[in-house]
């Protein structure tokens, strides 16, 4: 993997995550487990040196950094259907 480009998995469960607030209902969405999952969005984390989500017991909540990440991703995964990329 080039150093600075998160892999698709991450992204994906990152988006999962933010989507459904949890990691277990993403989880089951991507068909993975709890734990890969939560690795995923850890390495993600570590890559971009961010904190994504807020953790209090079994819940979590984006943090800023992480609302405008997904709006970047938003935007970036916008462009490329547009132009057909995706």
């Amino acid at each position: 993997m080039r150093k600075g480009i998160p892999s698709l998995g991450a992204l994906q469960a990152f988006e999962a995550c933010a989507r459904l607030g949890s990691f277990s209902r993403a989880a089951e969405e991507l068909s993975l487990t709890h734990s890969a999952v939560f690795r995923q969005v850890e390495g993600l984390e570590a890559r971009l040196g961010v904190t994504l989500f807020n953790r209090v017991r079994r819940r979590i909540s984006l943090t800023t950094q992480a609302r405008n990440t997904l709006r970047a991703f938003a935007t970036i995964w916008s462009n490329c259907k547009r132009i057909r990329l995706c």
